[in-house]
């Protein structure tokens, strides 16, 4: 309902702000970091959010990017973990570290962030893992039907594309860690072209890729 709020930023408490807009002031949850990284008080700041609506719960929740948007929208979707534990893992951890560790299934990393135990690790990485393996399977069906109802060209640069893909583990690793971050597949793939794949690590693809994509 709410994708963003543009407006002047009236007050600093813990775990949440204050943003006037047109006389409103709107209360936004955010991480403590995420609170430290905004301008100061009397500045306009924009925060992207997510809005909550409960029975017994009315809440907006803010963001600097929209990656850790989508880290947040993610986390809240598996089950045990509620919007407080998600805000607490967006403080210590960046979604690219985030979501390489889901795809490396790197339970440590995870129970390094505090109120994370091995159960919720092994939760997280499972629904999330599940999630996007669903999405390949149905990328693959569509695939599948389009074959046999047209035939379908594919540029010298995308074949070049697939080949690395196919061959390179560090290059699908970071693939399935931007789709961990709710990114489509064949957004990704169009960054990636722009990429010295060979030259970089997974964390640093992820994270040159999230920098494209935010553009």
């Amino acid at each position: 309902m709410l994708a963003y709020i543009k407006g002047t930023l009236e007050m600093k408490m813990t775990g949440y702000i204050v943003i006037d807009v047109g006389g409103l002031g709107y209360k936004v949850y955010m991480s403590e970091v995420g609170i430290d990284k905004l301008g100061n008080i009397g500045e306009t700041i924009k925060v992207h959010t997510y809005y909550k609506v409960r029975e017994d719960d009315i809440s907006i929740y803010g963001f600097n990017t929209l990656e850790e948007l989508k880290m947040f929208e993610l986390l809240i979707g598996v089950s045990g973990v509620g919007a407080k534990t998600a805000l607490t893992m967006l403080a210590v951890c960046e979604p690219s570290e985030f979501a390489l560790a889901v795809i490396s299934e790197d339970v440590k990393a995870l129970t390094a962030i505090p109120g994370i135990g091995a159960k919720s690790a092994q939760r997280i990485i499972l629904e999330l893992k599940d999630k996007i393996t669903k999405e390949q399977q149905i990328e693959k069906i569509n695939k599948q039907v389009n074959s046999k109802t047209k035939a379908k060209e594919t540029t010298e640069v995308e074949n070049k594309l697939q080949l690395v893909m196919e061959n390179n583990t560090k290059v699908e690793e970071a693939m399935a860690a931007l789709q961990v971050l709710g990114y489509n597949k064949k957004e990704i793939e169009k960054v990636f072209n722009k990429l010295d794949k060979n030259e970089l690590s997974t964390e640093e693809l992820i994270k040159k890729g999230l920098n494209l994509l935010g553009k």
